[in-house]
């Protein structure tokens, strides 16, 4: 057998609380939260002294996880400019399927989120978007046209 789901993709942000709200305002929903620290999740990351406060959100249909965390120690470190654009190396972003796309960034930008490029329209098929959110975190949006 081979892998049984994708269980959750993390993000390490500076401000905690400002990322789960931005995320609950997408639609998300609270899994829980909890301090983590010990020699175990030291031997799983490879550092030490870790002490972290996470924050588990699921997208209304269960499928998918977020998992938000904030290094109270060792402090989180950066290895790329804050708002790198798409074609940099690595994740760049996590795309949502949304209802209805302008409702979602009109409300995303009262959490201080800003469209990266334009709302676009892919054939008859979809309406795109990118999205900055705090801490730089880059999501896309799609809408499903009928």
């Amino acid at each position: 057998m081979a892998i049984q789901r994708m269980d959750n993709v993390l993000i390490v942000v500076d401000d905690l609380d400002a990322a789960v709200s931005f995320f609950l305002e997408l639609g998300m929903e609270t899994e829980g939260r909890t301090p983590i620290e010990g020699r175990w999740v030291e031997r799983v990351i490879g550092l030490d002294d870790v002490r972290l406060d996470i924050a588990v959100l699921r997208t209304p249909d269960g499928h998918s996880r977020i998992e938000l965390a904030m290094f109270r120690s060792p402090k989180a470190i950066s290895a790329e400019p804050r708002d790198a654009p798409a074609n940099t190396l690595g994740i760049r972003r996590v795309m949502f399927a949304v209802d209805d796309i302008e409702d979602v960034v009109a409300r995303l930008r009262t959490h201080g989120a800003e469209l990266v490029g334009e709302l676009a329209q892919y054939e008859d098929s979809y309406r795109l978007c990118y999205v900055r959110g705090p801490e730089g975190i880059l999501i896309g949006l799609a809408e499903q046209l009928r």
